[in-house]
């Protein structure tokens, strides 16, 4: 029997999200038709490749078998057509970059009118979001996480520190007043994250400082938020004092840094893709492009300096041996 090369991509398809709407949404056909075909493909096969429900559809263990042959076949297919470019400039097609909200919103973005200046013809679609992005299950080629991944066949690298101080607007201060040590806290309005609903421990930058007998009553927040923007906005209009990216907020001249000696976090962003992923041409030209950026923005992220970011210039610049190097494959 020969195999449909469509129906193989149908069937990664399906596999990757487990949702047939989906699917079929992101291949552009109607989902009885890919109903329709997935079943077809199952019966050519003789075997059961899902076990359908209400919450999905899940791999059935000859379903799992065909996976892996399927995603070598794409893998190759893709290098195949790669390396019939002529050069790296006229590199066509998608990548999918998954990124934090607030780096993604503030920093990511920005930087990459540069990535698109130097290849024009890529698509890129951005996840921003307050989670973290599944690559295991392709959501993205590539991912930037407050955590280092652990996951086998992923490759990581550290991106850059970046850091953290609290910020009260000018009028939170007129109106209540600056504290003159940590102690003084709980007499304060706080902004922060909802508890249950943080995605990452390094998100946790407030309960080292709330703990009881560091704060002389126990803290009030009044508002607390999923999203780090607008945790930033409530900043800005003078609802509280909250922990921010120096990256967000040093640039805003209305918002002002407190407690700099007791309060200051340092955290990391890393860059990961999972290993077929990065040996694509494309991918590697934003893996290598992302930690140019980001490292010529260094001393922003880290709140040594205030103005706008650093674009890369249209031509990319020599390779960095020392950035090369610190390249780790995640264990």
């Amino acid at each position: 029997m020969i195999l449909d090369w469509q129906d193989i991509q149908l069937f990664l398809e399906v596999a990757h999200t487990e949702r047939l709407t989906e699917a079929a949404r992101r291949l552009g056909v109607d989902h009885s038709t890919l109903s329709r075909r997935t079943r077809r493909f199952e019966q050519r096969l003789n075997a059961q490749l899902f076990e359908r429900s209400t919450h999905g559809y899940r791999l059935t263990e000859a379903g799992q078998r065909l996976l892996a042959h399927a995603e070598e076949m794409a893998r190759h297919a893709n290098e195949a057509l790669e390396t019939l470019s002529d050069q790296n400039r006229q590199l066509s097609g998608q990548i999918r970059l998954g990124v934090t909200e607030g780096f993604g919103t503030w920093v990511i973005t920005p930087l990459l009118a540069g990535f698109g200046e130097r290849h024009p013809r890529l698509t890129l679609d951005l996840l921003a979001l307050p989670r973290v992005v599944n690559l295991s299950r392709h959501e993205a080629d590539l991912a930037i996480t407050v955590e280092r991944p652990g996951s086998a066949g992923l490759v990581t690298s550290r991106l850059c520190d970046y850091r953290l101080r609290l910020y009260a607007s000018r009028g939170y201060l007129a109106r209540h007043g600056t504290p003159e040590r940590l102690a003084e806290l709980g007499q304060h309005r706080l902004i922060g994250y909802v508890d249950d609903l943080i995605f990452s421990d390094q998100l946790h930058y407030l309960d080292p400082l709330l703990a009881p007998g560091r704060i002389d009553t126990p803290p009030h927040f009044g508002i607390r938020s999923t999203s780090v923007t607008a945790q930033y906005r409530a900043v800005r209009q003078g609802a509280g004092l909250a922990i921010l990216p120096c990256f967000m907020a040093e640039p805003d001249d209305d918002l002002v840094a407190v407690l700099e000696d007791e309060v200051e976090v340092v955290r990391q962003f890393w860059i990961t893709a999972r290993q077929e992923q990065r040996r694509l041409s494309r991918v590697r030209l934003l893996w290598d492009f992302l930690r140019e950026a980001v490292e010529a923005n260094r001393d922003l992220l880290m709140g040594e300096r205030r103005g706008e970011l650093v674009i890369p210039a249209a031509e990319p610049s020599p390779p960095n041996e020392a950035s090369e190097a610190s390249s780790e494959p995640a264990s």
